[in-house]
């Protein structure tokens, strides 16, 4: 079961630091197709909700990849920051930007029908189409 915690961390280079207050220990998986072109494989993020605080914001580049949601990197070392909601500013974060990841538990898995068949997970997850994505999610950004 997902709880909320605090966290702090960085990108590669430490000009971005991170700072959210309330943070799901849920870390999930995004097959999709922009998930996977942004990175050479899935995403692997955490819900960081909306109050989410940073500092070096003048490193951070924002890519507008779609109608509902925009993605931010460092501009100086490229690391993936965040997935963004637009709606509601609710942001998704790369989950191994954070700098204690002892309490983060995979749990789900989206986009799981546009997953490619040369990797495979061995934790037993929750796991939802692109369908299925879309009927929960559609109208709450």
């Amino acid at each position: 079961m997902s709880e909320l915690i605090a966290g702090e961390g960085s990108c590669l280079c430490g000009e971005v630091h991170v700072s959210a207050k309330n943070i799901s220990n849920s870390v999930g998986a995004c097959h999709c197709g922009m998930c996977r072109k942004w990175g050479g494989g899935p995403l692997m993020a955490i819900d960081c909700g909306m109050n989410v605080s940073f500092k070096g914001e003048e490193n951070i580049s924002v890519y507008d990849s779609s109608a509902w949601a925009d993605r931010g990197f460092c501009k100086k070392c490229g690391s993936h920051l965040f997935y963004r909601l637009k709606g509601n500013k609710q942001y998704i974060m790369s989950a191994g930007l954070f700098d204690n990841t002892d309490d983060f538990v995979f749990d789900h898995q989206v986009f799981i029908d546009k997953k490619p068949s040369f990797y495979e997970f061995s934790n037993k997850t929750e796991n939802m189409t692109e369908a299925e994505v879309f009927e929960k999610y559609a109208g709450s950004s």
